[in-house]
């Protein structure tokens, strides 16, 4: 029993660190790539997907707030991934910084988690890059069939010459009048994965090098939208007036649906928007510089974009009224009522290349802790094996882009961002708790970057992400236990008994002595 809490010794993490060659990982990221890798992974799915349907299922105008609590969650959050980043820069994340303060069995327990923060997280993105993208080619006139635009058993209607999901319909409009089809298979979504997979394979400086000019063309489409949202709104002050005049509708009776626990769940649910700092971490390993540049792309792609996220969820919900918003592509909505064509172009152009950014952020820090997993034994020697040609985790990238693939074609996007969620919050708590337990077992190492306020951050960092937790459905918390339970007899079956760590270690006493000094 005392092997599954058996820690892997910082000496032999930062010797790693430290490991050339064909078949480790290409440290090719200066600080730029790796704000823009957060900023490519944060500005997308939150304000391009989520802010809507949280508004209009949960907090209504005050999803705002919900943006705000989210965003002091993350800020507590992103300072101990700062100090871990600097300290261990392993690829992992929180599987690594798990695996070094709190034992084998948490950092497994992380690492399965992890699969729904980024998998998952790619898949739910996915499904908002399609609504974009149908909507994109609508507007050219081209409508695909509706069987292959939507997940099995959607409703869609055809309502102005385009297909759209019946909950997107404007008020007063009678469905029985209007032609109908059932969705079947989202191809477009599946299709779209598949061809960030095959960029990812290609290597991980060419797909920075792609997620760093498109994210460029990205905050400038946001900031687009964000003048034009100002203009429409000074030019219309009555209507945004009483789409905002219910800030915080009346609770319907049910926990998270408006009123204050509303605020609570939108954010926890946009919570998933926030994963990009997270992101970052995992590519540590392939950082020019990690002890220094690892927490300026955490901390400054964190704090880029939940200034930009509270504006832009402001402005929407002045545009168009919450009600309205429940759709894949809520900002498309608000841009087409304010009637400018070239905005629309341009904000849905913008949207279809920014939420590939995020997919590609997503599936790069899926393969990295899949990479970590098996290097530690964890999982089976292909999850690591690295090309020796682009210097990628290839076989375990191709593996998880094809499994991905099949969950936004088959699943509503609803679903696949609430346990992305979870997925997430619960990785937060393991990490800030991490930052605490170290400070106490080991005050004596150097770091580079240190967390303030400790143990007020880390305690808070935990609070607020339990907090955020516990206002999501309970049939989320179902789903996590059952995957959960499923990667515990993954690992019982195979990774205890290949365990590299647990390997080493006879007794904990007999663990390898950790440097004093770690720089």
């Amino acid at each position: 029993m005392a092997k599954l809490f058996a820690t892997k010794p910082l000496d032999l993490l930062l010797n790693e660190s430290k490991e050339e060659g064909e078949h480790t990982l290409k440290r090719a990221l200066g600080p730029l790539n790796l704000v823009t890798l957060g900023v490519g992974a944060i500005i997308g799915a939150g304000i391009f997907v989520l802010t809507g349907q949280a508004a209009a299922q949960h907090a209504g105008p005050a999803i705002v707030l919900s943006f705000v609590l989210a965003g002091i969650a993350c800020a507590f959050a992103g300072l101990c991934y700062a100090e871990f980043a600097s300290l261990i820069p392993i690829a992992g994340s929180a599987y690594t910084y798990g695996y070094a303060t709190l034992g084998e069995i948490f950092a497994w327990i992380i690492g399965w988690d992890l699969v729904l923060e980024y998998a998952l997280g790619a898949a739910t993105v996915a499904s908002g890059w399609s609504g974009y993208f149908v909507s994109f080619l609508q507007d050219r006139g081209i409508n695909l069939p509706p069987q292959f635009i939507a997940t099995p058993g959607a409703q869609m209607v055809f309502f102005n010459e385009r297909w759209m999901p019946l909950t997107s319909l404007p008020a007063g409009v009678d469905p029985s009048t209007l032609q109908h089809a059932t969705g079947v298979f989202n191809i477009v979504a599946f299709l779209i994965v598949l061809v960030i997979t095959a960029v990812l394979v290609v290597g991980i400086k060419e797909s920075a090098n792609l997620n760093a000019t498109i994210v460029v063309v990205k905050v400038s489409i946001v900031l687009m939208f964000i003048g034009i949202g100002i203009m429409y709104i000074l030019k219309n002050p009555g209507l945004a007036t009483a789409n905002w005049s219910d800030f915080i509708p009346t609770n319907s009776g049910k926990y998270g649906e408006f009123g204050l626990s509303g605020i609570a769940t939108g954010a926890a649910v946009v919570f998933f928007a926030y994963i990009g700092f997270d992101a970052v971490s995992t590519a540590a390993q392939e950082a020019k510089n990690p002890q220094k540049d690892m927490p300026i792309g955490i901390l400054g792609s964190l704090a880029v974009c939940t200034i930009l996220y509270i504006l832009v969820a402001g402005l929407l919900t002045g545009m168009v009224h919450y009600s309205r918003l429940n759709v894949p592509d809520p900002v498309a909505v608000g841009i087409d009522a304010a009637g400018i064509a070239w905005g629309s172009f341009l904000v849905k152009a913008g949207a279809i290349f920014g939420l590939a950014t995020v997919m590609l952020v997503m599936l790069l820090g899926q393969s990295r802790v899949f990479y970590s997993m098996s290097r530690d034994g964890l999982l089976p020697k292909w999850a690591g094996a690295i090309h020796p040609r682009f210097r990628t985790p290839w076989i375990s990238t191709i593996a998880v882009g094809c499994c991905v693939a099949f969950l936004p074609a088959l699943l509503p996007i609803s679903d696949l961002g609430h346990l992305v969620s979870i997925g997430t919050l619960l990785a937060f708590v393991i990490v800030c708790a991490g930052v605490w337990i170290l400070r106490v077992k080991r005050p004596d190492l150097q770091r580079p970057f240190r967390t303030p306020w400790v143990p007020f951050v880390p305690i808070m960092g935990i609070v607020v992400s339990l907090y955020l937790m516990a206002s999501l459905p309970l049939v989320t918390w179902e789903r996590l236990f059952i995957w959960l339970a499923i990667g515990l007899a993954i690992y019982f079956l195979y990774g205890a008994r290949h365990s590299r760590v647990q390997k080493r270690v006879t007794t904990p006493a007999t663990q390898p002595p950790v440097p004093t000094d770690v720089r």
